[in-house]
């Protein structure tokens, strides 16, 4: 059996780096708050390569695909960009992909 790794998204969320499958999931909150860390132009909105890195650092096995299904899922107004108001669409998406504990 192959070893795995964890990375830690926050003190209680753990990422398995091998396997895309939460090792112990993360709140909707440490989501939230872990998302706007990747805003790293701090311009209050998350564009397609913050988002792709948000995902790199979750473990998602494709990050760039990922990112980009996020951005059709959340992006109400269509610019590109997941925005504050947008954010909880962007948490709920995530939450389907099951890094979440409800």
């Amino acid at each position: 059996m192959a070893s795995t790794t964890t990375r830690s998204v926050g003190k209680k969320c753990l990422r398995n780096t091998v396997n895309p499958v939460p090792v112990l999931p993360c709140t909707m909150e440490q989501l939230r708050g872990m998302f706007w860390r990747y805003d790293t132009n701090r311009d209050g909105k998350l564009s397609r390569k913050e988002l792709k890195e948000a995902f790199n650092y979750l473990g998602a096995f494709i990050p760039g695909w990922r990112a980009h299904r996020a951005l059709n899922h959340a992006d109400g107004n269509g610019d590109g960009y997941i925005t504050e108001e947008e954010v909880d669409d962007l948490v709920n998406y995530v939450v389907k992909l099951g890094y979440v504990k409800l």
